[in-house]
């Protein structure tokens, strides 16, 4: 019986390996010294708890032998909420700004690599063989670049992997992409897009030297909408003081009202105050903005209603705002119906303390889930707590 139990433990501990990436559990300091002991690089999953494709790769990719197997023997392997406890400290540390990102840091804590994104098995196995691939790295990668490199697709690559941590860095890989490119196809469009975040970027230039050819692949009302948001966003980063957490309204409605109206001005301002706000964890000026600009919320989409009421359900506390934002998850299902705007409303009415209707909605959501293909866990969990 004893021979019998030793081969069990040892059989469990095999499907244990066997069912995908091992993460530890204890604090970053403690991975950082560990991968150094070993010799070894940390492999840190840097997501979000409201991230679709994080809990994606949670469900598909990092549960699998092969990616496991691959994580598991070379990597010290490390899962971080970027908005939680020291995940915050280390977003910033490591400049963190879309999820899922992967990071790739030695034992000192340098940064070698990084990639991002919702990824197949081969990819993401990939990723890892790359960052232990000195050659293959980012810092090469950028080495090579300021070596002069023109190759299209290294370009392209390069500013892919850098234009969400690095944008000034992927503005002169863009830059010198786009000249390499007589001729933009829709996905160089796209990147173009994306890429562009302000009037001072070089790739500003490019979007209007090449409007002919941008209007060919996007309507032109969509050309001039998106020159607006660009515009916009410059003026309100010029307007806010990161040091000091202050705005300066005066030149935000002078150089704003410039190429928009005063209303839509002003609108945006709030807009954006209550952005900072929620970021800067400032939740009373963020509640009292939000409240006061969806007084009459008709107009708003059932996508803009259910995040705004799911913001209120994780951050605020005021029974009668939270009885609001019932009202604004009411509306969002009213409008379309789905597993996401259901699961927001169960748990609002549970924080209020209508255990009734957060049990009505939460077998809703579930079902929801189950038929769009969604993962339904948090929901099942707040189901049996009722």
């Amino acid at each position: 019986m004893k021979k019998l139990a030793i081969f069990s433990s040892v059989f469990i501990g095999i499907l244990a390996f066997a069912q995908g990436i091992k993460f530890e559990d204890s604090n970053f300091s403690a991975v950082l010294a560990k991968a150094k002991k070993e010799n070894k690089l940390v492999f840190v999953d840097a997501y979000a708890s409201w991230c679709g494709p994080c809990k994606l790769m949670v469900k598909n990719i990092f549960p699998l032998q092969n990616v496991g197997d691959f994580y598991n023997s070379h990597f010290v392997n490390a899962k971080i909420d970027m908005e939680k406890g020291e995940g915050i400290g280390l977003a910033k540390k490591y400049n963190v700004k879309v999820f899922p990102t992967y990071l790739f840091i030695n034992g000192d804590g340098e940064e070698v690599h990084r990639t991002l994104g919702y990824v197949e098995e081969k990819d993401f196995i990939q990723f890892a063989k790359d960052a232990e691939d000195p050659s293959k790295r980012l810092t090469s990668l950028k080495k090579k670049f300021e070596g002069g490199e023109k190759d299209p697709e290294f370009l392209k690559n390069l500013a892919t992997l850098t234009m969400y941590n690095d944008s000034e860095f992927a503005a002169k890989v863009f830059d010198r992409y786009f000249q390499q490119k007589t001729t933009m196809d829709q996905e160089d469009v796209q990147l173009l897009l994306t890429a562009t975040q302000s009037t001072e970027s070089p790739l500003y230039k490019i979007f209007q030297t090449r409007k002919a050819e941008i209007v060919k692949i996007f309507p032109e009302d969509r050309y001039a909408k998106f020159d607006k948001n660009v515009k916009i966003n410059t003026v309100i980063k010029k307007s806010y003081n990161a040091d000091t957490k202050s705005w300066n309204d005066s030149y935000y409605l002078t150089e704003s009202q410039k190429f928009l109206t005063k209303e839509e001005s002003e609108k945006i301002l709030k807009r954006a105050k209550a952005s900072r706000a929620l970021k800067d964890k400032d939740i009373p000026t963020y509640e009292k903005l939000m409240l006061e600009m969806y007084k009459d919320y008709s107009a708003a989409s059932s996508e803009e209603l259910n995040s705004l009421a799911w913001n209120f359900f994780e951050n605020v506390s005021n029974k009668s705002s939270l009885e609001k934002a019932v009202a604004w998850a009411q509306e969002s299902v009213k409008k379309s119906e789905n597993y996401a705007n259901t699961d927001t409303l169960a748990n609002l009415y549970n924080k209020i303390g209508d255990k009734k209707n957060a049990k009505i909605w939460a077998e809703k959501s579930v079902q929801l889930a189950k038929t769009e293909g969604q993962d339904s866990t948090d929901t099942e969990k707040l189901l049996k707590s009722l």
